[in-house]
Parts: structure tokens; sequence; C-alpha cells
């Protein structure tokens, strides 16, 4: 039997493909995985499947090719862009005496080095075990030995294959109990926020869009963002200031096509941010040459998590890439920021977050979205007013101000919710004109 490796940095990548040329953006996200992942690309290698063989997915010609590729490249490491079987797997690696990894081995792979959180690193685990429990028996030789025979082994006659499957078994159970705890905790998180009357927006997007430069330029966090595929894995959650109000706003872990099954069950508390979000911001990598079939995977992703009936804002981000990634043409120059409102299907702003590009724009446009009202205007404080003076700079209402003898003269923006709270909590006389000149004193306060 092949005794597995522990080495594997150096990877030939099987890029598998139906009649046709290959796809050539599949086999370049699979090389970015790949290198996410740590490994060096050492070779790619296409096989054309019509009928994928049931023990090693490709034919004996195929697989000497592979061979002599791995061979030629000095790669210690198979990378099959397809989700093999158990028996597939555990046939290939001894076929080509090295260690083989599927691409959902190879997402577990990166989701594993990703995971910072406590709940991540349950998430992950879990996915992992789920994975390995179907390939127990690869890489071992001492698996049919019975336990029982020779002294100190006498015992029920377990083989160690029965032993592996019910410690695993073991401890899939208490992981899953740990889970089961750590999601009551973040429902009842959830339903604090949901009483807190602040909508809830939740950032979903193909891998590597810039959700989470995005997410920082909004909310001025410093969660982790880095040009590579699943940089983020850990949910971050934020309130962030609009026009007329406020709202919750959560980063996500990255979509990716094909993504595996063991993934999404794992990750269902990380995913129901998305799932429970009264909006969805879609993030799309505005310079992707196959920027609509990403945002058709997101959206077959976001259907299998039950989220697909959600209303969606589409960002497309990374504008300031255009000029330069694009097929310009003469005189061509990247986009303005804009906001478009076709008369069918979702609206779409157009970005750049690391530029901080076009996000007051689309501030504007999560509140139009949100049906978020606001009242906006000049306000006269006395003197004597300063504990309201105070709460109008704690919500970020004053958009300037200016001080005399008789007190502050300020310009304010603000929700009208927040104006009404404050015209009854806090002595707010002074928002009485604002407030009825929108129409909002004595319908929309009568019950406070």
């Amino acid at each position: 039997m092949f005794e597995r490796s522990r080495k594997g940095e150096h990877a030939l990548l099987i890029q598998p493909h139906a009649g046709g040329p290959p796809d050539e953006g599949l086999m370049e996200e699979f090389a970015d995985l790949a290198r996410s992942a740590g490994a060096t690309v050492a070779a790619l290698l296409t096989a054309r499947i019509d009928r994928p063989n049931p023990a090693t997915l490709v034919g004996s010609g195929k697989l000497e090719e592979m061979k002599a590729a791995a061979d030629a490249s000095g790669a210690d490491l198979i990378l099959v862009n397809f989700a093999l079987s158990p028996g597939q797997e555990r046939n290939l690696e001894k076929a080509l005496q090295r260690r083989v990894v599927d691409r959902t081995g190879l997402i577990l792979d990166i989701f594993s080095q990703r995971a910072q959180s406590a709940e991540g690193k349950l998430q992950v685990e879990l996915a992992q075990l789920k994975h390995m429990a179907t390939r127990l028996v690869r890489g071992w030789t001492h698996l049919e030995r019975q336990r029982g025979g020779a002294i100190g082994l006498r015992g029920p006659g377990e083989t160690q294959l029965e032993t592996d499957r019910r410690l695993l078994q073991k401890r899939l159970e208490q992981l899953q109990k740990r889970l089961d705890k750590v999601e009551v905790q973040r429902t009842q998180m959830r339903r604090a926020r949901m009483r807190s009357e602040l909508p809830r927006i939740a950032l979903v997007g193909y891998t590597n869009a810039g959700k989470s430069t995005l997410f920082n330029a909004l909310t001025g966090a410093a969660a982790y963002a880095a040009d590579q595929l699943f940089a983020t894995l850990d949910p971050t959650v934020r309130r962030i200031a609009l026009p007329g109000g406020g709202a919750v706003l959560a980063d996500t872990v990255g979509f990716v096509r094909d993504l595996p099954h063991e993934l999404v069950a794992a990750f269902r508390s990380t995913l129901s941010e998305a799932r429970e979000a009264d909006l969805l911001l879609h993030v799309v990598d505005a310079a992707d040459p196959l920027r609509e079939e990403r945002i058709r995977q997101v959206d077959d992703v976001l259907a299998d998590i039950g989220a697909g009936d959600l209303p969606q804002l589409l960002v497309f981000n990374k504008i300031d890439r255009l000029e330069r990634e694009g097929d310009s043409g003469e005189g061509w120059s990247a986009p303005e920021p804009r906001h478009d409102h076709p008369a069918e299907g979702r609206q779409r702003v157009w970005v750049s977050a690391q530029l901080g590009l076009g996000l007051d724009l689309l501030r504007k446009a999560l509140a139009e979205v949100l049906e978020l009202r606001h009242v906006a205007g000049e306000v006269r404080l006395p003197s004597q007013a300063a504990r309201l003076h105070a709460r109008l700079h704690a919500i970020g209402a004053i958009r300037g101000e200016k001080h005399d003898e008789q007190g502050w003269l300020l310009q304010v923006d603000m929700a009208i919710a927040d104006a009404q709270k404050l015209y009854v909590q806090a002595h707010g006389e002074a928002l009485r004109p604002l407030l009825e000149a929108a129409g909002a004193l004595e319908d929309e306060t009568a019950g406070w």
C-alpha cells in the first residue's frame, strides 16, 4: 500500500472537462484556489472525460500522462478540480504514488487556514471530519488487523478501522453539541439586533470580490481583507450610518461555484446572517470578465441556503481597475461612480471601496432601497440644551455647527425615528420645526 507523504506543496493541477475546449476561467480559479492553500503550481493538465471512470475518474492513458507530468514537474501533490469518490481518490494515489486532493478537500484546507474564531474553527473541523469519515481506509496498512491473539492485544476483535470510525463519530457528536450551543448564543444576539429595529444588511458575493474592503470602508472597521480567495471566513457585524437612519451590516464568507455541500451544512450559522437579512448587498468584481456568470453562481448558492428571494442591491466594486485590466480602447477611461435604476432587475451601484469612490452614493442607495426617512436642516439650540447637543453628536446627526453667546447653530441630518425619540426623551423642542416640515410630529409621535 502507498505510504502517504506528509509533504505536498508542489502541485500538479488536473482540470477535467467534458466535450469542447476546457473552461479557462475555471482553470484560473482552480489555480488561485491552489495558491490560496499555499501550494506552488508546478503544472496544469486538462483531462477530457466523457464518461468518468468509476475507479480512477480518468482512463489508463490519461493516468500514465498524469504520472509522467508529475515526474517531469517534480510535483509531490495532485490536485483534481472534481469531487472525487473515496475509491477514486484512493486508487489515484496508489497509481500516481502521490497524495491526491479533490476540490472539496482543497477548499476545506483553505478554510482550516482562514478560521480565526472559535466557532469558525469548530465549523471547519466538523466539515473536515465529515469529509474524512468516508476516506478513513486510504493510506493505512494495518486496518484489517484484529485486536486479540497477541499478548496485550486480546480483546473484542474490533478492527483498527472500526475503532477509528467509532472515535471519529464520537468527536463529530461533541463538535455538533458545541456548535449547537454557539448557535443558540448567535440566535440570541441576532434577536437582540432585530429588537433594535435596525435594518439588517448582509454582504454577499463571489470570493475575492472585495466584500471585506467595502465592509471596512463603510463601517470604519478593521476586518481582515486580502487579495486571496476566502480571505474572510468568520462573520463580522457592525452598525453603519445611512441618510435617514442606521443599519446593521454583516460581512460573510465568499461564495464559489460548486461550493461543497459539507461547507454549506457546517456554516449554517454563518450563512444565516445572509438568510435572515432584510437586504443583500451583492458585491461584484467589476473588472472580472466573468462577472455576469459570477452573479448567477452566487444567486445559485443563495437559493441553496434559502436566501434566493431576498431583495438585493448589486454593487460593482473595483471600478478603478477597469481601465488597467479591461480592453479599454483609445480614449476610454474608467467609469465614474453611479447608481443605475434599470426598468427591470436589480439596482446597481458602481464604486471603488479601496479608493473610497462612490461610497456616499452607495449609502444613499441603501437608504433608498430600505426606505429610510430622514430630516435635514438648521436647528438653533440654546446654551442650556447641552444634553440634546451631546445626543445629536452621539448619533452623528450634526453636519456643521457654529457657537455664539446664544448657544449653537447646527446643520443636522438624521433619521426621523431618531428625531422623534430626541424630541420626546431629550427635551428636543428645537427639533419641532424639522418634524413638522416632514409631517412626522403629530401622527408619528402620538404613541410616545
